[in-house]
């Protein structure tokens, strides 16, 4: 997929359409492989779990503004577990 069309699965306001999104997280998942070889596993795997949320952590407070900041932990650390089952119940991975 060109440029042009992966920004054409964008919308106007930035916002990713669901195939968009996958691919962003694909990006991730590319990095995080690469480095695999010469990064321990575990060791990535802690360095990306912090990376997120150090970068959670700044969209919160720099972008969201968030005010109660135990509500947006809450919040985040569901969605994680949530998105954890549902890749540990995937065959595929």
């Amino acid at each position: 997929m060109n440029r042009k069309e992966r920004r054409a699965q964008q919308t106007i306001d930035g916002s990713l359409s669901p195939t968009a999104f996958v691919e962003v997280s694909n990006k991730f998942i590319d990095v995080a492989n690469k480095q695999n070889s010469t990064v321990k596993a575990s060791e990535l795997h802690m360095a990306f779990l912090f990376g997120s949320a150090r970068y959670s952590a700044f969209f919160a407070k720099n972008i969201a503004k968030t005010e109660n900041q135990e509500e947006f932990v809450d919040h985040m650390t569901k969605q994680y577990m949530e998105m954890l089952r549902q890749h540990l119940a995937d065959p595929s991975v």
